[in-house]
C-alpha cells in the first residue's frame, strides 16, 4: 500500500462521527480558595468523541467556580460545543489535528478550554486507533515522570500543615503551592509563616497570588516572602497589568511566574518579550490544545523563560492530556501542579494517575492512557 493510500485509510477511518459534551460537577475534598472564589465541587466539560472506526476518544476542560478565573463557564462550553465548535469537526477525520484546531478557530473565537477539551479527545482517539501513546502523536517523550506539586488553598494554616504532612509521609508530594490573595497580605503571610515553621526544613514553597495583590502592595511584602525562603511567587497582579508585572519582575529577588496573563501567542511574546515573569505556566485550558501549548512554551524558552506545567484541578483524564504534553518539551524545569485527582472525592477515571517517590508518572496505554470510570460520571453529570 502507497504512504497516499495509507493516509487516506486513516483519515476515513478516524473521521469523527459524532461529538457529544456532558457538564460534570466533581465533589473535592475540602474547599478551594483563590483570591476571588472559594469551591467544594469542581466542573468540568466531558467531551467524547466516536470515529467512524467505531473508536470512542475522551476529553475534559476545566473551570474555577464558573467564569472567575476565565470568562469560560461549563454551560458556555456545552452551548459552545454544541452549537459551533462540533457541527464543525463532524467529518473531518481525526488524525488531522492541526487542521481540526484550524476549524474550530474558524467557528469561535478564543474559546480555548473547550478546544482544548476537543483536541484532548481527537487526540486520545488516533492514539487508540494507532495503539500509541498519545505523546507519539506530538513527538515523543522526553521523560516519563514528573517533579509534582500539591496545592495548599483552605486558608487555614492548621489543617493546611496536617494536609502537607499527610502527602509527604504517603510519598505524593513534598512541593507545596500556597495560593494566597483571598485574605488580607498580612494574614496571608502569617499563614505562609506558620507553614514555614512547621513543614520539614528546605520544603519548597510556592506562592500564588492569584492576581490579588497591586504592585504597591508586592513592593510593600516582597522582601517578607524572601525572608520565608519562597521559591517562586506566581501572577500576583491582575493578567491586564503587564507593564506593572515587568516592572516589579526588575525588582524581585525571587522568580515571578506568569500564569492568568498569557493564553495566546501574542500574549506570550508580549510577556515573555517585555520580561514580566522569567517562569511561565502551561495549561491547556489557556492555550486551547496540545499544539497551542508547545508553541507557547516555544516562544517561551525562545526568550529564557522556564517553564511549569500548570493544572486547573483536572481529574486524571484532564490531566492525562497535559502530561502527554508536557513529556515532549526539551525541559518543564519547575515540574508540574497536576494534583487535580487526588483533590477529587472520586476521580473520574478507574485507572487514574500514578503518585509515587513525589514524582507522577506519565501513563503508558495507548491514546491518553486512562480510563473515565462510566458510573462515576453518571453519578456526578448534571441533569437537565
Amino acid at each position: 500500500m502507497s504512504d497516499d493510500a495509507a493516509t487516506m485509510d486513516l483519515a476515513q477511518a478516524t473521521a469523527i462521527r459524532s461529538v457529544s459534551a456532558r457538564i460534570i460537577e466533581a465533589p473535592t475534598r475540602r474547599k478551594h480558595k483563590l483570591s476571588n472564589t472559594s469551591l467544594s465541587h469542581q466542573g468540568y466539560i466531558f467531551v467524547e468523541v466516536v470515529l467512524e472506526n467505531g473508536v470512542v476518544g475522551f476529553g475534559e476542560g476545566s473551570t474555577l467556580g464558573g467564569p472567575r478565573w476565565a470568562e469560560e463557564s461549563v454551560e458556555a462550553m456545552k452551548v459552545n460545543i454544541d452549537t459551533y465548535l462540533a457541527p464543525a469537526l463532524i467529518g473531518h477525520p481525526a488524525c488531522f489535528l492541526e487542521a481540526a484546531a484550524t476549524k474550530m478557530a474558524q467557528a469561535a473565537k478564543r474559546n480555548y478550554t473547550a478546544k482544548s477539551a476537543l483536541d484532548m479527545a481527537m487526540l486520545d482517539a488516533v492514539g487508540k486507533t494507532l495503539n500509541v501513546p498519545a505523546h507519539v502523536l506530538l513527538g515523543g517523550a522526553q521523560r516519563a515522570s514528573f517533579s509534582a506539586i500539591w496545592a495548599l488553598a483552605s486558608g487555614d494554616a492548621g489543617q493546611e500543615v496536617e494536609e502537607a504532612k499527610g502527602m509527604i509521609e504517603k510519598g505524593w508530594f513534598n512541593r507545596f503551592k500556597i495560593k494566597l490573595g483571598f485574605a488580607d497580605p498580612l494574614t496571608d503571610l502569617a499563614r505562609l509563616t506558620a507553614l514555614k515553621v512547621a513543614l520539614p526544613e528546605g520544603t519548597d514553597m510556592i506562592a500564588d497570588v492569584n492576581q490579588g495583590w497591586s504592585e504597591a502592595d508586592f513592593i510593600r511584602y516582597v522582601p517578607h516572602l524572601v525572608d520565608l525562603g519562597v521559591s517562586l511567587i506566581e501572577q500576583p497582579l491582575p493578567a491586564a497589568q503587564m507593564p506593572a508585572m515587568a516592572r516589579i519582575a526588575t525588582r524581585s529577588p525571587i522568580p515571578i511566574m506568569l500564569d492568568e496573563g498569557v493564553s495566546t501567542l501574542g500574549e506570550a511574546m508580549d510577556g515573555c518579550g517585555s520580561g514580566a515573569g522569567s517562569v511561565l505556566s502551561l495549561k491547556l485550558c489557556k492555550h486551547g490544545g496540545v499544539h497551542q501549548l508547545k508553541q507557547v512554551a516555544g516562544i517561551a524558552q525562545a526568550a529564557g523563560v522556564q517553564l511549569y506545567g500548570g493544572c486547573l484541578l483536572e481529574s486524571s483524564l484532564g490531566a492525562s492530556g497535559h502530561l502527554h504534553a508536557f513529556a515532549t518539551l526539551p525541559n518543564l524545569d519547575w515540574g508540574t501542579e497536576h494534583f487535580g485527582p487526588k483533590i477529587l472525592v472520586e476521580d473520574l477515571c478507574s485507572d487514574g494517575l500514578r503518585y509515587e517517590n513525589f514524582e507522577v508518572h506519565l501513563p503508558t496505554g495507548p491514546g491518553l492512557g486512562v480510563t473515565p470510570d462510566p458510573d462515576c460520571i453518571n453519578r456526578y453529570a448534571r441533569k437537565d
